[in-house]
């Protein structure tokens, strides 16, 4: 499973596909709440091990393995059972479910997650929520019942839920309110502004920023990352996306981490091993131990 992918990251229009050097590592180290190394990125993949023990040299004690189909869950689990230092996230993604709804697998799909969710080292239902920004009407209604419905099975296992949310705010939220939302939810690589993490915040939701929180077009996200409350942040890559400034359109990792928690650190005006330490508890405090 070490050197095996079940997706690869798109190379179009990119020019520096070599992975960056480690940054400087942090003292006191911290997690990657959300993180896609079934996909392979770059002219040198790197294996699951290589991804970890790179992780783990900079300070990036464990990652939290997301998935968006049945075979990226599968192979979460797998991952997760292989390496302590990976927790499992499970879930049928958005932009997925219509097409498992036209083919008739959505239930069927939903199913496998199920299963999949109970194994032990499955923390996490995720990523799922929805997608108006590649997904049309048509296929909105879909969206709608797998979400529903693995918001169930996060409350059924009593694990956590990683939301996935582009171009959908309100009808998240709205969903999260009608339904009711898992005790443990997260907005994955959150996407709104100030006034959005101010609800969430109020709900008890955590938010978790990823590397876009560097770019320059995200005053939103700073806005946010300010609002939210100290006890709700967490930090995350997304990768091989959204690699954090200087080295935006090269392939992301875990052991790039750093770079993002030192961004959040000047932000907020907060001590960087303090910044550290909140991060940490807050991911065991969802996630729970990854021993």
């Amino acid at each position: 499973m070490s050197d095996t992918y079940v997706h690869e990251r798109s190379k179009k229009g990119r020019k520096d596909l070599s992975y960056p050097p480690l940054p400087e590592p942090l003292a006191v180290p911290v997690y990657d709440n959300h993180c896609h190394l079934e996909i392979t990125d770059g002219v040198e993949p790197l294996s699951l091990r290589e991804q970890m023990d790179r992780a783990g040299a900079v300070g990036i004690a464990g990652v939290v393995q997301a998935s968006g189909d049945i075979e990226s869950s599968r192979w979460a689990v797998d991952a997760a059972e292989s390496d302590p230092r990976v927790l499992a996230a499970v879930a049928i993604h958005p932009n997925d479910a219509p097409t498992y709804k036209a083919e008739g697998r959505l239930d069927e799909a939903v199913a496998v997650i199920d299963e999949l969710a109970a194994h032990p080292r499955t923390r996490a239902i995720g990523e799922t929520g929805l997608d108006y920004f590649r997904t049309d009407e048509p296929g909105r209604p879909a969206q709608h019942e797998s979400f529903e419905a693995h918001i169930a099975l996060a409350k059924k296992h009593g694990i956590a839920m990683q939301i996935h949310d582009r171009d959908a705010h309100d009808d998240v939220l709205e969903t999260l309110s009608r339904v009711g939302a898992p005790e443990k939810t997260v907005f994955h690589c959150f996407s709104g502004d100030a006034d959005m993490a101010r609800v969430a915040a109020d709900a008890g939701y955590w938010l978790s920023f990823a590397g876009n929180l560097t770019f320059k077009n995200a005053p939103n996200l700073r806005e946010a990352l300010h609002i939210t409350p100290r006890d709700r942040i967490l930090v995350e890559t997304d990768a091989p996306f959204l690699t954090p400034v200087p080295l935006r359109g090269r392939p992301n990792a875990p052991y790039l981490v750093p770079l993002t928690v030192r961004f959040m650190a000047a932000e907020l005006g907060m001590d960087l091993d303090e910044l550290c330490t909140r991060l940490a508890a807050n991911t065991v405090a969802v996630y729970g131990s990854f021993v």
